[in-house]
């Protein structure tokens, strides 16, 4: 066989493909000029951080700043408070996340009435189209000091109100509470479609070899959503440094008194924007922020490709 020569493969040239392909080509073209101009002309933008930005000069012609606005947000004294903050309210987020979707995706599967099933994932999925302005206010109703429903049915019952707006350490349960209320039920849907889409015949066989309905779930089931959970959990790495504006903002509003346990760096930017004006350290923020979320997706991912290399994301 050493005599034998091996057959290169011939390359097509690039202009005799698009010209066999091009209406394939035509139909992705609306979507590559989406990501152009909407994901990657933007990128341009972060020069800003190292600009000392003014209205005459724009984007690219202000004069340039070095590295003056990231000093600006180092001598601040909240840039690690706010990160500190962030990381920790999305590891809860992203833990009790996996174990409340996953759980009410298996046990919305194990229903057998379907009219309460799909009553109950309609409800569930509700939450997910209100907006944080509407939340906020539904919050803010309950348990305003004044005129809060809460409130209003402790003082009837003789007790003393609840100042909820000025109560630092209720604010982490509460706002915890409220992202589980509000991505449950949209987040149980990936896991749901993942177990529907299961081998049905290694649970049949399962039941013929006497397990009950506990023991499919621990042995079939969850190893099965593994795969599902672990893509969702690395995408979610990859944003751990990206607090829910919506959240922490329209809930809590502009109290300074909870800025400590409430604040994290999409808000401090845009109150840093607000207050100072300074596009440049804001920019630098962004900056900060974008660099961090990259380098933890990408140790996230070469960690489990590492350990298990079918779990990772590229």
């Amino acid at each position: 066989m050493d005599g034998i020569n091996k057959v290169k493969p011939v390359k097509t040239p690039f202009l005799k493909t698009v010209k066999r392909h091009w209406i394939l080509l035509l139909m992705l073209l609306p979507a590559v000029l989406y990501v152009v101009i909407f994901s990657y002309i933007p990128m341009t933008g972060v020069v800003l951080a190292f600009k000392k930005y003014n209205y005459n000069g724009g984007i690219y012609f202000s004069p340039w700043n070095g590295l003056n606005n990231f000093k600006a947000l180092m001598i601040s004294g909240k840039l690690g408070m706010v990160t500190r903050n962030t990381i920790l309210y999305n590891i809860i987020f992203i833990s009790l996340g996996v174990v409340l979707e996953m759980g009410s995706a298996i046990l919305l599967n194990e229903l057998r009435c379907k009219i309460f099933k799909k009553t109950a994932q309609s409800f569930m999925f509700l939450p997910y189209f209100i907006s944080w302005v509407v939340a906020g206010a539904i919050v803010y109703n309950i348990f305003s000091f004044e005129r809060g429903v809460a409130n209003n049915i402790l003082t009837s019952l003789g007790a003393k109100p609840f100042d909820l707006y000025n109560s630092p350490g209720a604010w982490p349960f509460l706002l915890t509470f409220l992202k589980m209320w509000k991505q449950t039920g949209y987040g149980s849907v990936v896991y749901l479609a993942a177990i529907t889409s299961m081998d049905q015949e290694m649970f049949e066989a399962a039941s013929l070899d006497g397990a009950n309905a506990w023991q499919k779930i621990r042995y079939l089931t969850i190893p099965s959503l593994i795969p599902t959970m672990m893509t969702l959990v690395l995408l979610a790495i990859g944003n751990i440094f990206r607090g829910d504006f919506g959240l922490f903002y329209q809930t809590v509003k502009s109290s300074a008194l909870l800025e400590s346990v409430t604040d994290v760096i999409d808000t401090y930017v845009f109150r840093l924007l607000i207050s100072s004006g300074d596009v440049g350290v804001s920019a630098a923020a962004g900056l900060f922020q974008s660099v961090l979320c990259f380098v933890t997706i990408m140790c996230a991912n070469g960690l489990v490709k590492k350990t298990n290399p079918d779990y990772a994301l590229y």
